[in-house]
């Protein structure tokens, strides 16, 4: 059985709801931002932006990440700085959920943006990368 902890893949979803005529500057800001991570993170492993069929301004960023040090070089990204701060001026909601179990130095960063954050830690299973 594999033990997973800060060194394995984990699934990050943000909710994120876009306040009202400001859909499209929004996704211009996602389609910019979801370029630069390409670009630049290896240890990104899966990235995107998907529309709630149900609320369209309500989006979802699926993301899948190596490892903890994998989410601490996304957060500290400028381009991904940019769009947090961006965020709060065209956005009215964001919440987070964690799907893997992440160690306390990742915990204690993304509990320190201060967003809805839940985090369902691993029980069993495996990842292949």
């Amino acid at each position: 059985m594999v033990a997973f902890d800060h060194s394995t893949p984990f699934m990050l979803l943000a909710r994120i709801h876009v306040k009202e005529g400001r859909v499209d500057e929004y996704l211009e800001l996602a389609r910019v931002t979801d370029a630069a991570v390409q670009a630049s993170e290896p240890g990104m492993l899966h990235h995107t932006f998907d529309q709630d069929p149900d609320d369209p301004m309500a989006f979802v960023w699926s993301e899948v990440y190596a490892n903890d040090a994998a989410f601490a070089a996304h957060v500290s990204n400028p381009p991904v700085q940019e769009y947090l701060q961006k965020h709060a001026e065209l956005g009215d909601g964001f919440s987070v959920e964690v799907y893997g179990t992440v160690g306390d130095e990742c915990k204690a960063l993304m509990e320190s943006f201060g967003l809805p954050l839940k985090i369902f830690k691993t029980m069993l299973g495996y990842s292949r990368v």
